[in-house]
């Protein structure tokens, strides 16, 4: 039956010597149950079904919206963000269409890596004007796209064109027309598209040691855009606080990815794409940890109150007026400004961005961009360009010297992330405050979790009640609200509770501390102290099992880990979840800093990351770094698989998050301990960390602990 905390509180601490008398194992479940835990069964993907619930105020909102656009920035590989290089951007073969003129650029993103485009520019105007960013998306052969005679009449019989141009180059018409419409334009190439050709669309960042370095193609892409956006917002002729952005389709993943992790662009338009639906097929769309208790209706919902506009179709968002679409005019009317979201469905056309669905994002661009046009706006023929002639090189304009394929911008991405993580060195207090201002909050969207409040925290089941010699054993299933993850454990006081709190984790779970019925000798000595133990059976350990054997869970997909780490916490991730879950528990019995953890055998790294994340709660840790560092992780199936890990700096870096916390950590590292070693002294408590590199007897941990 479900309890209140308060009456948790009554029971765990209040009964008498009498009453029910339950068996004294560590089983809270009966014999051949597992936990009725959501994660167990409700595993994510891509076409999962991805609801969103919007905040119920605004105060709410801006705490949500901060966590999240951290955890896209993270995701991307973009927290911090990489420095920026000099663009150093080609302009060249002007073509002139009377009304608007379009240019060949080129510009280097990171050093050795190109991105290329076309720049419409409208003539006629003086000063500076509105700009638009216009990503492709997947049209075949992208910025070069021609859909062919046949298909292009197809398109006009339907009523999807007016013109056998507009429905044969759809990607030229709108650049055009947005011309027409006083707006510059640069039209840029995914990966992999038409001159982007130094790294072939969806190859070379699939591999482990890519998502231990958050290194991903839909990071690179991101980033490709905030570059593009500061090549428009550096033109003479574009007003920066006047650019918006529009694509379709894979387009309109880059759309809001952009816009979610820069807040430059003033109105988004990402057109049949933002959905409850799928979520984006290919890796260019998906990261580790991107879509992670979220989805694509949250994320476009990071655009208020800046204008968002969208398109559906006969697709994944054909829905969209009835799921998706009413908790996004109730979160723009939240914010006071319901008329700055727009959604125009038209279900009559499969997936498109055709005239029709065109003229309606040139309607919202007229408004919020402020272009001054009468309304409704027609697209007017164009002249189409030709592949030869939108090419970027040519003989006099090749692609440079110094331009790197996949392996040669990882290492330099590597490079850049070691040099930026590696001056984060907390040798003074300001460092210190800057280290944990970058790796904070990295390290809680890495795990995508956070120490939860204790109102935030229920105990699903109070078991009877089992007196030992001394002490009574109490049973507990703990969940977040709304979190369908069921937690087991036991709490074991002693009759002379003097409110401490030992939490013990350990990779075998709680039945480890209950031998036999009898709390070990270690456990004993913690309760002759008046001090109670509560232990877990964290994610996959204890009562998960089913015969000593995991039960089925996720199988990581052998494309790409992003496809199910990208929407479902990794084991090592939930189990850290698990910690901080049993830590805000423990505060209804003890105040901070009569909290202690300690971590068992291959428990000792996940309850060290749990400590960096609940920071002064924990008054001592005790840990067994039991020899282990990510850098060895060699599988996204790995139980210690953490996306993002290395590229953080490791265990030596999340350790340091932990100062000023009394620290004993035993067993042989082989990564440096030299950073936390640094972290200490500034934090004003030098002598807070003990390392025993050969290992601690469990005599020598409880005393350090208890004394």
């Amino acid at each position: 039956m479900r309890s209140t905390l308060l009456m948790s509180l009554i029971v765990f601490l209040s009964l008498g010597a009498a009453g029910a008398y339950g068996q004294l194992t560590s089983n809270v479940l009966n014999a051949g149950q597992v936990p009725d835990d959501r994660r167990l069964t409700d595993v994510r993907t891509l076409n999962s079904y991805h609801p969103w619930t919007p905040s119920e105020s605004i105060e709410k909102w801006d705490t949500r919206s901060k966590a999240l656009r951290t955890q896209l920035q993270v995701a991307a590989g973009l927290w911090p963000m990489p420095p920026k290089t000099p663009l150093d951007a080609v302009i060249h073969g002007r073509i002139d269409r009377g009304e608007y003129t379009v240019e060949k650029v080129y510009f280097a993103s990171y050093p050795g890596h190109y991105v290329t485009g076309s720049l419409y520019r409208p003539k006629g105007r003086t000063g500076r004007g509105p700009a638009v960013l216009s990503p492709h998306g997947h049209f075949a052969d992208g910025r070069f796209n021609d859909a062919g005679e046949a298909a292009g009449r197809k398109e006009i019989e339907a009523g999807a064109a007016k013109t056998l141009p507009a429905a044969r180059y759809p990607l030229q018409a709108r650049c055009a027309q947005l011309a027409r419409l006083g707006c510059v334009v640069f039209h840029y190439d995914m990966v992999g598209y038409a001159d982007s050709q130094q790294i072939k669309h969806r190859e070379g960042f699939t591999d482990v040691q890519a998502a231990l370095r958050l290194q991903s193609f839909l990071g690179l892409q991101t980033y490709n855009s905030v570059r593009a956006l500061d090549f428009l917002a550096g033109l003479p002729d574009v007003d920066p606080e006047r650019i918006a952005v529009t694509g379709a389709s894979g387009g309109g993943t880059q759309t809001f990815m952009l816009c979610a992790v820069d807040t430059r662009p003033a109105a988004w338009f990402p057109a049949v794409m933002v959905s409850t639906g799928m979520q984006g097929g290919c890796i260019c769309e998906n990261a580790s940890l991107l879509r992670v208790g979220t989805g694509n209706i949250e994320i476009a919902a990071l655009a208020a109150p800046r204008p968002l506009g969208m398109t559906a179709a006969d697709d994944w968002t054909k829905e969209i007026e009835t799921k998706g679409g009413p908790e996004l005019h109730k979160h723009y009317a939240l914010l006071g400004v319901p008329d700055r979201l727009t959604i125009r469905p038209f279900l009559q056309f499969g997936h498109n961005y055709n005239q029709v669905s065109r003229e309606a994002m040139y309607a919202f661009m007229n408004r919020h961009l402020k272009l001054g046009h009468e309304t409704p706006i027609r697209e007017q023929p164009f002249k189409p360009i030709s592949r030869e002639q939108l090419s970027v090189f040519d003989d006099q304009h090749r692609l440079p010297t110094d331009a790197v394929d996949a392996a040669g911008l990882r290492a330099h991405m590597t490079r850049i992330a070691e040099k930026q993580i590696g001056e984060l060195q907390p040798t003074d207090r300001d460092r210190l405050a800057a280290l944990r201002s970058v790796i904070g909050p990295a390290l809680q969207a890495i795990t995508v979790t956070n120490l939860p409040t204790l109102a935030a925290v229920e105990n699903l089941y109070v078991g009877p009640r089992a007196p030992g010699d001394g002490f009574s054993l109490y049973k507990m299933i703990l969940t977040r609200t709304g979190g369908g993850d069921h937690v087991p454990a036991v709490g074991i006081v002693p009759w002379n509770f003097r409110r401490k709190v030992v939490v013990i984790v350990d990779p075998a779970g709680k039945a480890a501390l209950l031998p036999g019925g009898k709390p070990t000798p270690e456990v004993s000595r913690i309760l002759a102290t008046g001090t109670a133990v509560l232990a877990p059976d964290v994610f996959m350990t204890g009562e998960y099992l089913q015969d000593g054997k995991r039960p089925a869970w996720v199988k990581v997909d052998d494309r790409y880990a992003g496809y199910t780490f990208g929407y479902n916490r990794t084991l090592l991730a939930n189990r850290v979840h698990d910690i901080l879950t049993t830590l805000a528990f423990s505060t209804q019995f003890a105040e901070a800093g009569d909290i202690h953890l300690v971590g068992r055998g291959q428990a000792g790294p996940w309850v060290i990351l749990a400590k960096a994340i609940a920071g002064d709660l924990v008054g001592r840790t005790a840990a067994d770094l039991n020899g282990f560092d990510f850098s060895k992780v060699d599988s996204t199936s790995h139980d210690m698989f953490l996306p993002g890990a290395v590229k953080y700096g490791g265990m030596s870096t999340f350790l340091a998050l932990c100062a000023p916390g009394e620290l004993y950590l035993h067993g042989k590292t082989p990564a440096s301990l030299d950073r936390v070693r640094a972290a200490y002294p500034p934090s004003g408590s030098p002598d807070a960390l003990k390392h025993d590199p050969q290992g601690a007897d469990s005599e020598s941990i409880l005393t350090w602990l208890l004394r």
